[in-house]
């Protein structure tokens, strides 16, 4: 039986535009992710799914609240769909962290999977938690139509995962927040019917990570 998935990175926060990194801190929507929250809830009120499921952390969770009110269903709570823990850097922005750990992020086309700051996950560990995530939750509710609202770096492994890139070459992937990501997992594997449909943000740049 197939599992359908419509997966959102939660709407725009406060260090997004700072371009801090979050990870398991975290800072509130702005007035535009909350805009974008509303809008991507009535997108979804307009389709059918059977379970809304969201990260712990607050910004998917003030956001997937949104769209809850739109369709109706209660949140799921799932520790399992964190964005990526950094430890120490969180909060820090990109630069700062470049400089005290240059290994985290990708250099010349390839990053260090197994790098890590200290009180944070590899790369590598990240993405075998999200792999087991979602492979989880498409057998949890095998059959049905799964709304998941999360963060850019578990999108971004997701899409590695559906399309084997290995976990340490860089790879440039658009995550806008509060897009519309539709998958389906059946027979164990993965297929990518949408991905960063942003026809219900007009006027919205595309957000590219890599």
């Amino acid at each position: 039986m197939t599992t359908r998935f419509i997966v959102v990175r939660h709407g725009q926060t406060e260090w997004n535009v700072a371009a801090r990194v979050q990870g398991h801190f975290d800072s509130p929507l702005t007035a535009t992710g909350r805009a974008q929250a509303k809008a991507i809830g009535e997108r979804l009120a307009r389709e059918r799914f059977d379970v809304l499921v969201a990260s712990d952390l607050g910004r998917a969770q003030d956001t997937a609240k949104r769209i809850s009110h739109c369709c109706g269903l209660p949140v799921v709570s799932d520790a399992r769909l964190r964005e990526r823990s950094f430890g120490e850097g969180e909060g820090l922005d990109y630069d700062e962290i470049d400089q005290r750990w240059p290994s985290v992020f990708s250099r010349n086309g390839e990053v260090d999977a197994d790098a890590f700051i200290p009180g944070g996950e590899t790369r590598r560990q990240f993405h075998d938690r999200i792999h087991h995530a979602f492979e989880s939750l498409a057998r949890e509710h095998q059959g049905r139509r799964v709304a998941v609202v999360c963060h850019g770096g578990v999108l971004s492994a997701l899409y590695r995962m559906v399309h084997n890139i290995p976990v340490s070459r860089a790879h440039s992937i658009r995550i806008t927040n509060a897009s519309y990501n539709a998958l389906s997992f059946e027979a164990d594997a993965w297929q990518i019917e949408a991905w960063d449909d942003i026809d219900h943000l007009p006027g919205v740049v595309p957000f590219v990570e890599t």
